[in-house]
This record gives structure tokens, C-alpha cells and sequence, in this order.
């Protein structure tokens, strides 16, 4: 007659296999919670209900676990592709990047830190410069366009991470309660930026990545025609 088995080897049958994925997975997860800071060998491991040594059979430390958390990002970025016009696709790319980094902020500082890059990160530089190179921009163009965007891109994005609100509501509010209690007189043209601008009906500060973006794909000039 075969033993029944316990409701903890049952649970272990059941688990999921440990898998360099999945630890990326965790702890990017873990990272999106609670920033870069949070993320730990222990910590990773202890979302995954596993021992920290275990984790060691799939990422060497630390390092090669921010390594694999920056690629899956990159992974997540919509490459630029050669069919289509070099300032769109220059455009789309600079748009989903910035959708993914809203969705990762802890991910902008490690963008390009990585002294080991993997297969997306590669596969992402090599597709913006392709894009960029079928464009007319010839190589040392085509460097100072990339540095230039992704400078634009990534400043942004910190800039709009750290500000005191997430929408037209809480702007609004954070606004008025600068009105109330700055003098006017003292600072005009704070106050008239203020209400002839941030206060406008309509006002999203996240429209200002489009002008600037466009401001700056409109001065890029191929160089090869």
C-alpha cells in the first residue's frame, strides 16, 4: 500500500524548480517595492520561500544579480527597427524606455552601469544604433545622438521621480498651497508660471517629456544623405 505523502513534501513535489529567471524575477519585484536597496541575496530569497544558498547555483552574488535584473529591464524596451524613419523610431524607443523606467525606477542609475552587460542590453545598443546608422548618422554621429537622448531620457526620468506629485491633482494642490504662502510680489514669475501654466486646466507635467524630446530629435541632423 503506498504511504500517502505530507502536506510538506507535497508543497516541495509541487514547487516550482529555482531558475536564474525566477530569482531575477523576485528580485526585481523586490526592487520595484522597495528600491535597489531592498534587494538582497536573503531577501530574494526569502520571497522565493528558499535558503539564500540556493541561490548561489544560479547568480555568483549580488553584482550578477543586479546584472540580470538591468537586462530583463533592457529586455522590456521596444527596439528600434530599420524599417522605420530613424526620428520615429528614435522616438517610440525613447517613449517605451520611459514607460518601463516608470515602471522600474530603481533601474535608472544601473542603466549603463553594468560592467558585464547581457544579451538585451547588447541587443537593445545595437538596434538604436543600427536605426540610427540607417539613418544617415554615421558612426560618430550616431554615438552623440544616443548619448544625447538617452542624457535627455534618463534626467528626465529621475527628475520626474523625485517630484512631490504624481498628477494633475496633487500638482494642483502642492500649487495653490505655494500661492497661499509665497508672496507674489516677491516671486512673480514663479507665481506666474504657476497660475497661467501649471494650474491651466489640462496641465500634465509628463507632456513635457514629448516637447523636449522633440526638441531634440527635430536639431539631430543625419550626416550621410
Amino acid at each position: 500500500m503506498q504511504r500517502e505523502q505530507s502536506p510538506v513534501r507535497r508543497g516541495r513535489a509541487k514547487r516550482e524548480p529555482l531558475s536564474r529567471d525566477r530569482i531575477v524575477a523576485a528580485a526585481i519585484a523586490l526592487a520595484d517595492e522597495k528600491g535597489e536597496a531592498g534587494v538582497t541575496m536573503r531577501a530574494t530569497a526569502g520571497r522565493l520561500g528558499v535558503e539564500a544558498m540556493s541561490l548561489y547555483n544560479h547568480v555568483a552574488d549580488r553584482a550578477g544579480l543586479l546584472d540580470g535584473m538591468v537586462d530583463a529591464v533592457f529586455a522590456e524596451v521596444e527596439l528600434p527597427t530599420t524599417a522605420t524613419d530613424w526620428k520615429q523610431a528614435m522616438r517610440d524607443r525613447a517613449l517605451s524606455s520611459r514607460s518601463v523606467l516608470r515602471r522600474h525606477p530603481w533601474a535608472v542609475s544601473l542603466m549603463d552601469s553594468r560592467s558585464q552587460p547581457g544579451p538585451a542590453i547588447l541587443r537593445h545598443h545595437d538596434a538604436v544604433l543600427g536605426a540610427l546608422r540607417a539613418g544617415g548618422f554615421s558612426v560618430v554621429m550616431a554615438a552623440h545622438a544616443f548619448s544625447v537622448i538617452d542624457s535627455y531620457l534618463y534626467g528626465f526620468v529621475l527628475q520626474e521621480s523625485a517630484m512631490p506629485f504624481s498628477g494633475p491633482e496633487e500638482l494642483g494642490k502642492i500649487a495653490t498651497g505655494i500661492l497661499r504662502d509665497g508672496p507674489g510680489e516677491e516671486f512673480p514669475h514663479l507665481t506666474e508660471l504657476i497660475t497661467e501654466h501649471a494650474l491651466r486646466p489640462g496641465y500634465d507635467y509628463a507632456a513635457e517629456f514629448d516637447y523636449g524630446l522633440d526638441l531634440i530629435l527635430d536639431a539631430l541632423r543625419p550626416d550621410e544623405l
